[in-house]
């Protein structure tokens, strides 16, 4: 064992900084819900998997990792732009102001909230007038979880309403991506295989 600790330590060390430091991100993804959620992130934002990985190896946490990309997204910025910002220690909201953003971006319509983590962030909405959601200030949870409601959603096609009400019962985002993946997944496949004109279960090939 230590002979091959050994062999590992030398081979990282001939390896260059920024090649070892993209391999031991990767090496870190080991759980399968969690690269799922970083892939569907990436595929979401319509980027690749190694600028997932770098923004991640710059201590940026799991829910915050796709309000990175959607903050990028709409101050037309790269993501590292967005990432300086944070780690040089300003809020998500400060973030967003500095592009001349306001809280708008962040609105999720939800039928029905029957408490934490949506309840008082939504009141900010729905207590004002739509012309007077420039002056709401969200907190950074209040933005993490917009964002990965509006993220989780729309990547799936799935209802807000039903992220909410498993957030609710205080599952994680990537607990609930996981979930959906896997329901959507069950469905494609109880799908009935389409019939041919004649009322037969076709193969998929024509015939010549």
């Amino acid at each position: 064992m230590k002979r091959i600790m050994l062999i590992m330590v030398l081979v990282l060390a001939m390896v260059p900084s920024a090649v070892q430091a993209s391999v031991e991100a990767a090496l870190s993804i080991t759980d399968g819900r969690v690269s799922s959620f970083y892939l569907a992130i990436g595929d979401h934002y319509r980027v690749p998997e190694k600028e997932i990985i770098v923004v991640k190896k710059k201590e940026i946490s799991d829910d915050d990792l796709a309000v990175v990309f959607f903050l990028a997204r709409h101050a037309n910025v790269a993501p590292s732009v967005i990432v300086d910002l944070r780690l040089g220690g300003r809020t998500w909201m400060e973030i967003t102001t500095h592009f001349e953003l306001s809280a708008a971006i962040y609105y999720v319509e939800i039928a029905k909230v029957s408490g934490p983590p949506y309840g008082k962030a939504c009141g900010h909405f729905r207590n004002r007038h739509r012309d007077q959601w420039k002056s709401i200030k969200l907190t950074d949870v209040d933005i993490v979880n917009f964002v990965n409601l509006k993220f989780v959603s729309e990547h799936y096609g799935w209802s807000p309403d039903e992220v909410v009400r498993m957030r609710e019962q205080g599952q994680s985002f990537i607990a609930i991506s996981d979930k959906i993946k896997k329901e959507k997944s069950k469905k494609e496949a109880d799908k009935p295989a389409k019939k041919d004109k004649g009322g037969k279960k076709g193969s998929g090939k024509k015939k010549k």
